[in-house]
């Protein structure tokens, strides 16, 4: 029997949520991307509300939430503030990291802090020469006398110049490609480390940007689970962050296409409301449609994630079409609403920018597309080999 209800506890969180995106965080959305500032009270407001631990135990402070309510989470904040949908995806990934990874003493020192919203953490994964090639990374971590010696450069890293600190990627034995990475939690005030941001086109609150590590003194209890074994870790990570993105997004879309709604029952033209015009209602038909498709696409993915099983070409799915499809109806409402839309007095244009960056991150479309090509042609038709290494 197929049962699409949410429970009654996941219903009261929904509401919760709802209201707290409509009254603290909509009307504000558009300040924080003037000032090009993350407000990091309403982030830690969000740890009282028990968001940034959804992923987290609750011996550390957390929620302990299964997938499917933290894909809520991402939905209803995504309609408020889309930018601080950030710490349910990022706080996620990084919650199930370090909780399935790490040491004890890692746990109880950055998991109360992440759950709390005391600190923000971010994933230094990508590089210059390395973004869907993410085993292509050349950032290396020697180890000497206790210490691991990090050099190397991070390139289109959210949260990069107000991260507390990065759970960073770095080869420990370049010989073995990306069976020589090991995961790290990096401090971000260490000696050596130098973050810069980005003038970007949209989520300008996140400070994306580049991490510079010159001959950085890590010490040995930083290593996040076992030597060269990080590749794996964030890999897996990346099919939940993924459903996560798609729900972000179509948050926004949704808002964005019930504020239309609500105008183009308003606005007159030829002495009727828009509203009853095909040329209008149908484009706004399509959208919700799509929308609702990829929604349910994603809830699915996160209760095959809660049962232990394959999810990939599901994330991989969601991750594609959900900034696609949001971004596709922000730009028809956008056009929907007329010229006043296109100025910023408006959240339209700003929905717009945000929802396109995540068109990129967490793998463009392309590589997505090449996970579900995989998985439903076959591992023997793929479209690209692994580079051979030689020792």
């Amino acid at each position: 029997m197929l049962d699409f209800s949410f429970s009654e506890e996941q219903e009261y969180f929904r509401d919760m949520l709802k209201e707290f995106a409509k009254e603290e965080l909509l009307s504000n959305y558009t300040k924080w991307d003037r000032d090009g500032t993350m407000p990091r009270h309403l982030w830690k407001r969000l740890g009282q509300l028990g968001v940034n631990g959804l992923r987290i135990p609750t011996e550390y402070g957390g929620s302990e939430a299964d997938c499917v309510t933290t894909g809520i989470a991402a939905e209803e904040i995504g309609r408020g503030d889309f930018n601080l949908t950030y710490a349910v995806m990022l706080n996620s990934l990084i919650g199930e990291i370090i909780t399935n990874h790490a040491s004890e003493e890692l746990k109880r020192e950055w998991l109360p802090q992440i759950a709390s919203g005391e600190k923000i953490v971010g994933i230094a994964l990508t590089e210059p020469a390395a973004g869907t090639d993410a085993a292509g990374i050349q950032t290396t971590a020697i180890y000497q006398d206790g210490v691991y010696i990090l050099n190397g450069e991070k390139s289109g890293i959210s949260v990069a110049t107000i991260s507390d600190a990065f759970i960073i990627f770095a080869k420990t034995n370049p010989e073995l490609g990306n069976r020589g990475i090991s995961a790290f939690i990096l401090p971000s005030d260490l000696p050596g480390v130098e973050c810069k941001g980005y003038e970007d086109m949209g989520n300008i609150p996140i400070g994306r940007g580049s991490i510079y590590l010159n001959d950085v003194e890590l010490p040995e209890k930083y290593l996040i689970g076992q030597e060269n074994k990080g590749f794996a870790q964030v890999m897996n990570g990346f099919d939940l962050s993924r459903l996560l993105i798609g729900l972000q997004c179509v948050g926004a879309g949704f808002q964005s296409l019930d504020e239309t709604i609500e105008h183009v029952k308003v606005r007159q033209s030829f002495g009727k409301p828009l509203a009853k015009y095909q040329g209008v209602s149908f484009p706004i038909v399509t959208h919700y449609t799509q929308l609702e498709m990829i929604k349910w696409q994603a809830y699915r993915g996160l209760w095959l994630r809660d049962q232990g099983l394959k999810h990939s070409k599901e994330s991989a799915s969601v991750k594609w079409m959900g900034p696609k499809c949001s971004q596709e109806a922000i730009h028809e409402c956008l056009l929907l609403n007329g010229h006043y839309a296109y100025t910023k007095e408006m959240p339209l244009e700003q929905r717009l920018r945000d929802v396109i960056g995540l068109e990129i991150g967490d793998g463009t479309a392309q590589a997505n597309q090449m996970v579900i090509a995989k998985d439903i042609i076959g591992k023997e038709f793929k479209s690209y080999e692994k580079p051979v290494t030689t020792n």
